[in-house]
């Protein structure tokens, strides 16, 4: 598998792109952690994943996937551009807590990423202007 930095995602400067760049496609339902997952809700509570967590919101500006226009409301979530395993947690590879591989994200970008095809993403709203007819 290819290895997503955050390097390579500011290149790509529209949310559909970086969309793209980040989809793993995966199924509905396949369990990331199974029994295990104590073990990476642990590590979502340690200091060190808060302070790394705040610092990459910050980053981000607080938009999906940093992108200026997709300013987020709801609960923000940071996304590990590469899968996070196990072992990795165990292990305490350094990569997991590197913002080279984090994003900010919402949890509705954050399961297309994973399970879905980004029909069900949200768009920013589109300036109407005089003599527009659209209904939609």
């Amino acid at each position: 598998m290819r290895t997503r930095t955050y390097s390579e995602l500011r290149q790509l400067e529209t949310f559909e792109e970086r969309f793209a760049y980040l989809s793993l496609g995966g199924v509905v339902g396949t369990s990331t952690f199974g029994f295990d997952r104590w073990i990476n809700q642990a590590f979502y509570r340690t200091p060190q994943w808060r302070r790394v967590r705040n610092e990459v919101i910050l980053r981000d500006g607080g938009c999906d996937l940093g992108v200026p226009g997709y300013e987020l409301q709801a609960q923000v979530l940071i996304h590990h551009m590469n899968p996070v395993e196990r072992d990795d947690i165990l292990d305490a590879e350094d990569w997991i807590l590197d913002p080279e591989f984090l994003i900010t994200t919402c949890i509705r970008t954050h399961n297309a990423i994973h399970y879905g095809n980004g029909d069900s993403l949200f768009r920013p709203f589109e300036a109407r202007s005089q003599g527009d007819t659209k209904l939609w």
